[in-house]
């Protein structure tokens, strides 16, 4: 019976030691890889607005070079619609959004994000003059199973749309993963958010948009609650819980 004992107490302290010692190796991957892992992030970001501002094939492979010459991303109070100083490159929208300190319940959730952040970055992109000729805007908002994330890159104008680019999301290949078609990205250049009195318009429209339409984006087929979804993430975001207000400054005032 002793011996028996002894076995099953050497086996049981042998898999307890390989367990810490898997654990110290998962572990010692996880701190090495972290710089790595945000480095790839940023990069896909940097990436993402590139395209959201129309420079990604300007940049080639050199998509920090070409950000950092033309690109500045500044923080925004979402309530006042002004610029606050704050930490731009490790802001985490989806973070502050778990945090009640740091976000607010929507009056009005239209893209069904729950919370949403006190603050927001936005991109204002430079062209070759120097003058600021796109600011591209980041929003979340919900498809068929989960938030989406994305970017609207606008002109100079804040209410032509240069583009429409989603990043992270979990929509079906085929049906609402369509957002990333290059056809159906294609049919947003030009488009207008407002109305000319300043009420949100931009929208998919389910059997296609008019050739006259100069607001409606022609929805995903087979696709209706990621085509709703998209379309409620527009006119929250760029509504008054939105960039509503940064929007109506900047236009007064400019970037200061």
């Amino acid at each position: 019976m002793s011996s028996k004992k002894e076995t099953f107490g050497g086996t049981v302290g042998f898999v307890l030691a390989v367990c810490v010692v898997c654990a110290l190796l998962v572990s010692f991957s996880a701190v090495q890889l972290k710089p790595l892992q945000q480095a790839n992030k940023l990069l896909d970001q940097q990436t993402k607005i590139l395209e959201a501002s129309g420079l990604l094939e300007k940049a080639g492979k050199d998509i920090v070079k070409t950000y950092n010459e033309f690109v500045v991303a500044r923080l925004v109070d979402l309530d006042s619609g002004e610029f606050v100083e704050g930490d731009v490159i490790n802001f985490d929208e989806r973070r502050n959004a778990r945090d009640k300190a740091l976000s607010i319940k929507p009056e009005n959730d239209l893209a069904g994000i729950n919370r949403r952040s006190n603050t927001s970055v936005v991109y204002l992109v430079k062209n070759e003059a120097g003058s600021i000729d796109t600011v591209v805007f980041p929003i979340v908002g919900s498809g068929l199973w989960d938030l989406m994330y994305g970017y609207v890159g606008l002109e100079a104008d804040l209410n032509t749309v240069k583009s429409v680019i989603y990043s992270d999301h979990k929509e079906t290949p085929g049906l609402g993963a369509e957002v990333l078609n290059p056809r159906w990205k294609a049919l947003w250049p030009g488009k207008k958010i407002y109305n000319d009195a300043g009420e949100v318009k931009a929208r998919l429209v389910k059997g296609g948009a008019k050739a006259n339409d100069i607001h409606g984006v022609d929805a995903l087929s087979g696709a209706t609650l990621t085509s709703n979804g998209v379309t409620h993430t527009l006119q929250f975001w760029f509504g008054k819980e939105g960039f509503k207000t940064f929007i109506a400054n900047y236009r007064a005032e400019g970037v200061k």
